[in-house]
């Protein structure tokens, strides 16, 4: 129950936000976040983690010096006697367990970890969106029937936010088989209630706007009102939960692949794979380990960080 209530609490907080900036500031809500992320250091900090990571990931394999699933020095690692080739002129990070050059795979991996990651936001963020405009709009100008759907649709949304998110995506995983596709519909679906319960609750607050009882008054249909007023405004903090949602996905699809749960080719470098490749080696190679979880921190930090940046900008309590 704790756990439920921290996590609706965090979205309904972040939901009340675009309401209660424009009453504070009087002024475009994004023009003013962004006049503020652009003095925070924690914005730029993140803005720049994340520049580097999609650069990585888009060119990184055209720059990769050699083959990321060619084993061209099989010959020089003993991996049986806890012989590797560590970092050298030719090979960056050095060699993994089968003899492929490690610098090589980070780079490709980082691609199969951004589309990963992106692929599951979307998934969540899409249909969680579905849900929340049907939720939103029953419970705000919906009647008795509404609200009745409303509830219907919350308390299920309760319910899956009641599961740890990584055991609701293993469950989830280890039902539809391994393969990538099956980590991103896991960390997905992972990621819908919260979708949800957020635009929902940001309906809510916008439902009783004025420019709201204006459109009731003089006489605009209901689903005119939600689509094209409602809805509009309500979409804030929904895309400041989205970057804040590619961390979470990162990391949660990395832990699936960890766990055997993704790709089943491991001959395809993904973070998380390797990470869990180099789980057998690490008392003679940590450094094996070392690449892929030092990229899926440091990516996932840089996600946070502005997404942080942007929750801060849109809520004038956190404002110094």
């Amino acid at each position: 129950m704790t756990i439920l209530t921290n996590k609706a609490d965090k979205i309904d907080r972040l939901a009340e936000l675009t309401q209660s900036s424009e009453a504070v500031t009087g002024t475009s809500l994004w023009r003013e976040a962004f006049r503020r992320m652009r003095s925070s250091k924690m914005a730029i900090i993140g803005a720049a983690i994340i520049a580097a990571f999609v650069l990585v990931a888009i060119v990184g394999p055209m720059l990769a010096p050699h083959g990321s699933t060619a084993q061209n020095w099989r010959s020089e690692v003993f991996p049986n006697q806890g012989k590797f080739v560590g970092m050298r002129g030719e090979n960056w990070f050095g060699l993994d367990h089968l003899g492929r050059d490690m610098f090589s795979r980070w780079l490709v991996g980082a691609r199969q970890t951004l589309l990963v990651g992106v692929v599951s936001m979307l998934i969540g963020l899409i249909i969680g969106v579905a849900v929340g405009i049907l939720s939103g709009a029953a419970a705000t100008l919906g009647g008795k029937f509404g609200q009745r759907v409303d509830t219907v649709i919350m308390r299920v949304t309760d319910i899956m936010l009641s599961l740890p998110s990584l055991l609701l995506a293993v469950s989830i995983a280890a039902v539809l088989g391994q393969s990538l596709t099956t980590v991103m519909i896991a960390v997905g679906v992972v990621q819908i209630p919260i979708f949800a319960r957020l635009l929902r609750g940001s309906m809510l607050v916008q439902g009783g706007a004025d420019y709201v009882l204006a459109a009731k008054a003089v006489g605009i249909r209901r689903k005119r009102i939600v689509l094209t007023q409602i809805l509009p405004n309500s979409l804030s903090p929904v895309i400041v939960q989205a970057t804040l949602s590619l961390a979470t996905a990162i990391i949660e699809a990395a832990a699936l692949s960890y766990l055997g749960l993704g790709n089943p080719d491991p001959a395809v470098p993904e973070w998380g794979v390797m990470l869990s490749q180099a789980q057998r080696f690490f008392d003679n190679e940590p450094m094996m380990a070392a690449y892929p979880a030092i990229g899926i921190i440091i990516t996932a930090l840089g996600f946070t960080l502005l997404g942080e940046a942007m929750r801060e900008a849109l809520d004038p309590k956190l404002r110094g």
